[in-house]
Order: structure tokens, then sequence, then C-alpha cells
């Protein structure tokens, strides 16, 4: 069992969640974090450090695609071990539904 970032992450990219992992199973791309489920240990520490509530563990309902989609790009996004700046505008899209199509497969640029 492992842990997903769901939709609710895209366009936020708060990394609240990054700084608590212990295993530093994170990547980080232009818009978005993603979990890669086989370094995941399943310990949940991250789920309750994020504000957009993203994370669920892969058995939940939610995490749906989005196993999938964290396997894909946590092999080509860099891992992320420290907590940075989320979006710029995140607070405004932090509760907001259908962010999928906004997802950018594009990896996170320092």
């Amino acid at each position: 069992m492992a842990y997903v970032v769901t939709e609710n992450c895209i366009r936020c990219k708060y990394t609240d969640c990054v700084e608590v992992c212990p295993v530093d199973c994170f990547y980080a791309g232009e818009n978005f974090l993603v979990i890669n489920p086989d370094e995941c240990i399943d310990c949940g520490v991250c789920e309750p450090e994020c504000p957009a509530e993203a994370i669920v563990p892969d058995s939940d309902d939610r995490a749906g695609a989005w196993l999938e989609i964290n396997t894909k790009y946590s092999a080509s996004w860099p891992n992320i071990t420290r907590k940075i700046d989320a979006m710029p505008d995140a607070d405004e899209w932090k509760d907001k539904p259908g962010k999928a199509e906004m997802l950018s497969p594009e990896p996170h640029k320092d």
C-alpha cells in the first residue's frame, strides 16, 4: 500500500508533506507533486500535513487513476526533499474541483 497525490494538489503544490516524509518519496512537477508508490512506506505522516487535502491512501476511492499518474511522473520528475514555496496563487486554487486538465507534464524547475 502507498499514498497518492490527487487532483487537489494541481496549481497549489504545497510542500508541507515533503518536509515530513521519512523516505523522500515525493517528486515535483511544474504545478503538481507526486509520490513514488514503490518508495512510499505507507507511514501516513504526509496526509495530515497537506493543506489541500490532496493525499489519500491508494485504497481510497479518490485515488483511482491518480495512482497511475503518480507512478508515471515519479519516474521522470526530480525528487524533492525540502519544503519550497507553494504556487503563487495556491490559496485561490486550493479547494477548486475540476483541475485535472491543468496538470502540467513538465518537471519542476528551480
